[in-house]
């Protein structure tokens, strides 16, 4: 339910929409260089315990009966290999594979904040003396532009390592129109907008949908706090909602993960 000491609706939603920002600029001059501390402390903080949780199971593994984590561990390292296995077809295992893993569970982990109940965890982020702190890293474009960038610069170091610097830039400039000089900036143009893309899609397509689904929650509360019919009508729809978000936590972590192995994928081979 939506916290009533908010003198209107678009304040409810644009506090709980607001980043809690630094200014790093400190030779001043405007706010350009800015920390969403919010973003940035929560991220890291969910890929240590998601990565500890992962190197835990992984400690006590036994050979023998394994026990229910054990079991949901292996579950999903066995599916995230046969996702890459399929498109992946070089050795997966030295670096691709370990990286989907790395991708999925940090982004689903991120993903899963979203179910936190804005209201209370406002609260007590007021008490830790917190006006503004978003629990969602990935509802704010800069982390999932970070990450993108992140595959970004892994898809041009594996097209580099791979085909050498010679074989990259020859593709560059020579596909997928031919090698004849004449058609060298149109291959040029080509793959520069493909390459601008690639991060773009691949980041706002995450943002978009924890964003949406982070201003649906705010709306349903504020529905829940206009009277009986509004807490009645608002807790079915948001736990339907919440029961549909679900999916879309992990299929939105699936498709981020999916399109990493892709993009290396894809630096591995040539056009």
């Amino acid at each position: 339910m939506a916290d009533s000491s908010y003198e209107s609706p678009s304040e409810y939603i644009g506090h709980h929409l607001s980043n809690n920002v630094i200014n790093l600029d400190f030779l001043g001059g405007g706010s350009f260089m800015t920390l969403h501390l919010d973003s940035f402390v929560m991220a890291v903080i969910l890929g240590i315990f998601s990565m500890g949780l992962i190197w835990l199971v992984a400690r006590k593994a036994t050979a023998g009966v394994p026990t229910k984590t054990q079991a949901f561990v292996e579950l999903v390292f066995s599916f995230i290999d046969d996702q890459v296995g399929n498109i992946f077809h070089g050795n997966r295992h030295s670096f691709v594979a370990p990286a989907a893993l790395t991708v999925f569970v940090w982004v689903l982990m991120m993903n899963a904040m979203d179910f936190l109940p804005i209201d209370i965890m406002a609260k007590f982020y007021k008490f830790l003396g917190l006006y503004e702190w978003k629990a969602v890293p990935t509802s704010d474009v800069n982390t999932t532009f970070g990450l993108a960038l992140g595959v970004w610069f892994l898809m041009i170091y594996f097209g580099i390592k791979v085909k050498g610097m010679g074989g990259w830039l020859h593709e560059i400039f020579c596909a997928p129109f031919g090698s004849s000089v004449w058609v060298w900036p149109a291959n040029f143009l080509f793959n520069l907008i493909e390459y601008v893309s690639k991060p773009l899609s691949h980041s706002l397509r995450l943002f978009g949908n924890m964003y949406a689904g982070e201003v649906i929650f705010l709306l349903l509360g504020l529905w829940a706090a206009t009277g009986v019919s509004g807490i009645i009508f608002g807790s079915i729809l948001g736990a339907g909602w919440a029961i549909f978000h679900i999916l879309i936590v992990v299929l939105q972590a699936y498709i981020f993960m999916m399109l990493t192995v892709v993009y290396l994928s894809m630096a591995h081979e040539g056009h």
